[in-house]
């Protein structure tokens, strides 16, 4: 079959903006989903396709359609456990094809395509849907099979997603008893470094890829049939923090392909070495140094956080494969994971998230925690997420104990300090003392604001003498205090 535009790698990347959109398939407006399902080789007829609802030619330009991509594949080498990975390489080979862009995947996947495509001859799905069979069985050759099943139809796209969410539900479930210390390999994924060209998705038991759709168990089955492709297996190497979730052999294999733009990755760790982030994640996790707090927001929601911005801002500077402080993009299947940012305090650092995000993933949370997480009818901003916090007595507001480099962190608000006026003789030794060269300066600073490290180490306590601060119907909040010697 011939096709009226090019496929290429050199399209990977390649943005159609609304101005120069023909059609908008799935995306923030319309229901969406791709899936992979394997089947036997005789109940397949190969590169068929079927359409359910009305083609290119019959759509109205400008506008935007449900769309869902369903695909089943067939092959002596195909299992189970390769469904998603293959599911994944959609994103992959779509974004082969000039003037279509594909975004995202499972259920929220962003398809654009492009007016000039139109013009040129792009006038049905089928011509879609022949190119990426066509790649999935010159690329992955394993699959001997494949028939393809695409819908724009509104009610049966909404009724065949109920049925790919039980299925992308059964993928999830598999690591819950599997842990990063059972296993001595981890394993990459590199696909979307076609938008992210630093970007290295680190995947182990207890952290599932960026995008949700890889879970270990499929990077294992995925490095097993096609060894020269995205996901490779990572040895871990020597554990160095426990906690954060850092071990020698992923720095390593990090820093090579990220073509040493950063050597260091924890995975569970929301501030010190974050892993990166590409663009294609399900949640972005914000800091608000306000409330010394984590919020979480999802795809799906379109309002502001109570940061005052919304997911696709944040988005813009979360993603590009960077490691950002104060945010981080994650897959929804993380919140499941016992390991979720335990460096950081993990739900107890948790503050706000979308009711919609809440209700889904409500038994992960820790009993303790469910009502003390604020959702958009608790606190719109960071006013009302204050008193909400305060009201619940949430551990941002007690104290949380965290582990850091050995050292145990208490972070808390302090508020409405009483201090005890000082007497002229005891301000006066306090000067003298501060001029003294031998005592080191203060330096109070918050944590955790952009390009900031933690110290490596806390000096010691000057050995004599007493400095008093006197403040004066004031609030205080010191999230951390740094002391350090001045520089020369």
């Amino acid at each position: 079959m011939e096709f009226p535009f090019e496929i290429s790698p050199m399209y990977e990347g390649e943005r159609i903006r609304k101005s120069d959109m023909y059609v908008e398939l799935g995306g923030p407006t319309q229901p969406g989903f791709e899936l992979v399902v394997s089947a036997n080789k005789d109940e397949i007829e190969d590169m068929k396709f079927t359409l359910i609802g009305p083609d290119l030619n019959e759509m109205e330009e400008g506008k935007a359609y449900p769309y869902a991509m369903i695909y089943r594949i067939a092959g002596e080498l195909v299992e189970k456990d390769l469904e998603p990975v293959v599911e994944r390489r959609n994103h992959d080979f779509q974004n082969y094809i000039a003037g279509y862009m594909h975004l995202n995947q499972r259920y929220d996947i962003w398809i654009r395509i492009s007016k000039s495509a139109v013009q040129k001859g792009l006038n049905s799905l089928e011509q879609i849907a022949k190119a990426t069979m066509m790649l999935f069985k010159n690329e992955l050759p394993f699959i001997e099979k494949i028939e393809a099943t695409y819908v724009t139809d509104q009610a049966e796209v909404e009724k065949r997603l109920e049925e790919a969410m039980k299925i992308y539900e059964e993928r999830d479930e598999r690591t819950l008893t599997l842990h990063d210390e059972d296993v001595d390999d981890f394993y990459s994924c590199t696909l979307c470094q076609s938008f992210a060209p630093t970007n290295v998705c680190v995947i182990s038991p207890d952290r599932v890829s960026l995008c949700g759709a890889i879970t270990w168990f499929d990077g294992r089955a995925a490095a097993k049939v096609d060894p020269e492709g995205p996901n490779a297996p990572i040895p871990k190497g020597e554990l160095v923090d426990e906690i954060g979730g850092e071990y020698t052999g992923v720095n390593e294999f990090a820093k090579e392909r990220s073509g040493g733009e950063y050597d260091r990755i924890k995975l569970h760790s929301f501030f010190e070495f974050p892993h990166t982030s590409c663009g294609c994640f399900e949640v972005i996790g914000f800091y608000m140094p306000e409330v010394d707090g984590i919020g979480w927001v999802h795809r799906g929601y379109d309002a502001p956080a109570p940061n005052g911005l919304t997911f696709s801002t944040m988005a813009g500077q979360t993603g590009g494969g960077k490691q950002v402080v104060g945010f981080l993009g994650i897959g929804i299947a993380y919140f499941r994971s016992p390991k979720f940012i335990q460096a950081d305090g993990g739900w107890k650092r948790t503050v706000w998230m979308p009711k919609s995000l809440k209700e889904r993933i409500q038994e992960f949370i820790p009993e303790d925690m469910r009502d003390k997480i604020a959702t958009e009818e608790d606190a719109s901003n960071l006013d009302e997420l204050k008193e909400f916090l305060k009201k619940v007595n949430h551990p941002v507001v007690t104290g949380i104990i965290r582990d850091v480099d050995g050292i145990k962190i208490t972070d808390g608000w302090i508020e409405e300090e009483e201090v005890t006026e000082v007497t002229p003789e005891e301000e006066a030794q306090a000067l003298q003392i501060r001029e003294q060269p031998q005592i080191p300066s203060m330096q109070i600073q918050p944590m955790y604001q952009p390009g900031y490290q933690p110290a490596p180490q806390m000096l010691p306590a000057p050995s004599s003498g007493v400095i008093k601060l006197v403040l004066k119907n004031a609030k205080i909040n010191i999230e951390k205090i740094i002391v350090s010697k001045e520089k020369d």
